[in-house]
């Protein structure tokens, strides 16, 4: 019974396990590591020499340790060789997988196939660069003739002018609209280029490259047929990323929540987004990408390290994340630089959101194109406003350094990630119900206002669909679709992006939908080339509401720098809309429709109970090319509702008629046979 007694806990000393008095083990591992084996007469410490002569005894058998530390030590020193004996087994691995999709498939395996092409070509660019880099530019350097490369860039400047202006000619016979988009293009460089802060220093190299690479990028997208089946993979791929954010949203919401709600469908988006760009950045991935990006701006256009990358970084990240790339550098970098970075800044959305507009049903290929085509521009047109008269610290980018994050691990990198988007997440959601509630407020005022000398209807969207109308008009879009595309021009830039982008994605709805045109004086959809530029013209963060985060920012990484901030962000915000006008202009100039044609006669000769879109361009490309209905094929089957009925006659082209056309009155009864 004694020894069932409980026995007092014995007390620990925090300062004898200090000493190492409690952990011997460890102590004896620590000395081993330092290159002391027991038995030696030298001692790493006195304390430990006084340890020795205390607990040697104990631990007689430390030999039996040695075959271990041998193994360690062996390991350390070929730490390289085993490195790359895991690289190539798994390099093998994928090869081998690769080759077998191949062969059972070749068509569904090509997009890993190209994407392992592409990685290959950067690997050996990189490692070609190492080896015979310092070789070739020995090479170069005797032919680098000063007046030989001032007339080789002027003969350059010259063959790049004349086949542009050669091209336009024979693009445009078919398509005059394209010159409209054009002139909209002249107008808005020499707008610029009068506002500049210093013509006389304006580098026309980076303006030059930098229009020429977005002319480039927009012509792969829209024109080549591999480009453009390029990014409508990407756009579906990402597309198909996204729809497994439902996973996570219905377990937390419900179905029915993430169904019918906007907030709930929409905004989970976002969380799933960050988390894995959060991730991608850990790995590093994200870095590499904006790396090579920023190389070859660098190499073509002359800027500076640091605003290439920040405008880099600015495709996939938002106007607050870019600057963090290069926060070290921010308090010494010069005026133009700090404005590239904030035109940069303004002229991208982030990736994040980008996966919240394509859930809209927004075409994801003319939004990943706009992002890709802002970066150049953005640097040109901010290079053009705000030129660079300093000098630079950061011209090679060897002595900047990209940062991978704060996290420990993967799991803190996707955490994180997750976490950050609470609050990108709570801002938009704060800011949809404020914007739309003084949206709301501001109609009705306006409203009231015009009820007063008997204005009807008026609100903040007709002023905009009339003050804007000359900037769609220059884009490109057809006269009848200004009015809507202005006021989504004035929602983005007094409002923000999100709501824009949210009523173009209703007008589209309604097209597929097969809507009438017209509903009263109200223009129910616009055209699908209307379509595309406005996505073009809306992608960016450049709108009002957007300065107080802009200057929060940079303030938060630099505070030094404050009133530098404070000096140039309405110069950026003014350039970065002008940026995204700019990038739809060149898709004006640069869009052809897509799609099988459609047989417009066998479409009119069948019985069709509802309207399309389809219909309505049939029926208004033969009103326009006969003049008349009776020229046009008659609808066998025409049974809409006798809403659309005129003069007796029951069709689906007479609403498709322009309304100019009924008043001026070219048409009567007999002419529906």
């Amino acid at each position: 019974m004694e020894n069932d007694a409980p026995r007092p806990k014995e007390s620990i000393s925090f300062a004898s396990v200090a000493c190492g008095l409690e952990n011997s083990g460890a102590e004896l591992l620590d000395s081993l590591e330092e290159g002391w084996t027991p038995g030696s007469d030298l001692r790493p410490t006195e304390r430990r020499n006084s340890w020795s002569k205390s607990s040697q005894e104990p631990f007689s058998g430390w030999r039996t340790l040695q075959p271990a530390l041998r193994v360690r030590h062996f390991c350390g020193e070929h730490t390289q060789l085993f490195r790359w004996i895991c690289i190539g087994l798994l390099c093998t691995a994928f090869a081998a997988f690769l080759l077998v999709a191949c062969l059972l498939d070749f068509q569904r395996a090509l997009a890993l196939f190209v994407l392992t092409y592409v990685v290959l070509a950067f690997l050996a660019h990189s490692l070609l660069k190492r080896l015979l880099g310092p070789k070739l530019l020995r090479c170069v350097r005797p032919l680098g003739h000063s007046c030989l490369n001032l007339w080789f860039k002027r003969g350059l400047a010259f063959a790049a002018f004349l086949g542009l202006v050669l091209w336009l000619v024979l693009d445009t016979s078919r398509q005059p609209e394209q010159l409209v988009s054009f002139a909209g293009t002249c107008m808005c460089i020499s707008i610029l280029f009068a506002c500049s802060k210093h013509r006389r220093a304006v580098s026309w190299r980076v303006v030059s490259w930098g229009l020429g690479l977005q002319f480039v990028l927009g012509f792969l997208v829209i024109r080549t047929e591999p480009g453009f089946i390029a990014f409508q993979w990407l756009g579906d791929q990402i597309q198909i990323f996204l729809s497994y954010t439902e996973a996570g949203s219905s377990f937390v919401f419900g179905d029915t929540l993430v169904k019918d709600v906007f907030a709930f469908q929409v905004l989970p988006i976002i969380v799933f987004f960050s988390c894995v760009m959060s991730v991608l950045y850990y790995v590093g991935l994200m870095q590499w990408v904006i790396l090579k990006i920023a190389w070859l701006m660098q190499v073509t256009m002359g800027t500076t390290a640091t605003e290439t990358l920040s405008v880099a970084g600015n495709i996939f990240v938002s106007q607050t994340e870019a600057p963090l790339l290069i926060r070290p550098y921010l308090a010494d970098m010069t005026l133009s630089e700090i404005h590239v970075v904030m035109t940069g800044g303004y002229a991208t959305i982030a990736g994040s959101l980008l996966g919240a507009y394509i859930s809209f049903g927004i075409d994801a290929v003319s939004l990943i194109a706009a992002s890709a085509m802002a970066a150049p521009c953005a640097l040109a047109l901010s290079k053009l406003v705000y030129p660079e008269v300093e000098e630079s610290k950061f011209r090679s980018v060897e002595g900047v350094k990209l940062s991978c994050g704060d996290a420990q691990n993967l799991l803190e990198a996707a955490s994180s990630g997750a976490a950050i988007s609470v609050r990108i997440v709570a801002n938009i959601a704060a800011n949809l119900i404020a914007f739309l509630s003084v949206l709301a407020f501001i109609n009705a005022a306006l409203s009231w206002f015009g009820g007063m000398v008997d204005i009807q209807g008026l609100s903040f969207q007709l002023i905009c669909s009339y003050v804007l109308r000359p900037l769609a008009f220059l884009m490109g879009v057809a006269w009848e679709d200004c009015p809507v595309v202005a006021e989504l021009l004035g929602i983005k830039l007094f409002l923000n992006e999100f709501v824009a982008y949210q009523e173009l994605s209703q007008y589209k709805q309604r097209r597929l939908a097969g809507a009438e045109e017209w509903i009263d004086t109200k223009k129910q959809w616009i055209s699908v080339r209307a379509e595309i530029l406005t996505t073009y013209a809306l992608c960016g963060f450049a709108n009002f509401s957007s300065i107080g985060i802009m200057l929060g920012g940079l303030t938060s990484m630099a505070p030094q720098r404050r009133s530098d901030f404070s000096q140039l962000v309405l110069r950026a915000l003014c350039t970065g809309a002008c940026v995204s006008l700019l990038n739809a202009c060149v898709a004006g100039i640069l869009y052809v429709p897509r799609g099988a044609e459609v047989n417009c006669t066998a479409l009119l000769n069948t019985t069709l109970s509802t309207s399309s879109f389809e219909v309505h361009r049939c029926c208004r490309e033969a009103f326009q090319s006969k003049g008349t209905v009776a020229k046009m094929p008659t609808a066998s089957g025409c049974n809409l509702p006798s809403s659309t009925r005129w003069g007796g006659c029951t069709g689906h082209c007479l609403p498709a008629i322009p309304r100019s056309a009924v008043r001026t009155g070219p048409l009567v009864p007999q002419d529906c046979g």
